[in-house]
């Protein structure tokens, strides 16, 4: 983990130097390696302003917090960077597990319904008969194969020859 610390408006302070890089520690568990996370910590009249961005293999957070005690700041921006990556290794973890695609973890079998949340399903279906048609007529038809019925599922009218 590289941790640059760049200090506006104000004395560099290397206490407030190393607490950041030692609060900066807590990221890793988060974010995979290569991790860089570069603080400007600068003082504008009576507000101390502490802006972190983090850059970890493609993924860049970025915080800011503004306080009177510079401490506190580092503290408010650490709180929101850790957030931010919690809710993205989430977020890979729910998209991806064991390597494989959501969609190969959750194929149904031949004959069986498989039950995906978040996904609609189809709850009614009926069979009409192919005629045949233009090309102009077959897209007008296409809008009327799959409907939204009002208990929120959808219909399907499946043609038959």
């Amino acid at each position: 983990m590289h941790v640059s610390v760049t200090f506006r408006h104000m004395d560099s302070s290397e206490p407030l130097k190393i607490y950041a890089e030692e609060k900066s520690e807590r990221l890793s568990k988060y974010l995979s390696e290569p991790v860089e996370i570069h603080w400007v910590l600068s003082i504008e009249k009576i507000r101390h302003i502490a802006d972190a961005t983090v850059t970890a293999n493609g993924v860049n957070i970025k915080a800011q917090g503004d306080t009177q005690d510079m401490y506190a700041a580092i503290d408010i921006v650490l709180d929101k960077l850790l957030g931010q990556a919690t809710k993205h290794k989430d977020k890979v973890k729910e998209h991806k597990q064991n390597g494989e695609p959501v969609s190969i973890r959750y194929a149904a079998t031949e004959g069986a319904e498989a039950v995906v949340p978040g996904v609609p399903r189809i709850t009614k279906k009926e069979n009409q008969f192919v005629k045949p048609m233009s090309v102009e007529e077959a897209s007008m038809q296409m809008e009327v194969v799959m409907y939204r019925r009002k208990d929120g599922g959808f219909g399907l009218i499946e043609t038959t020859r």
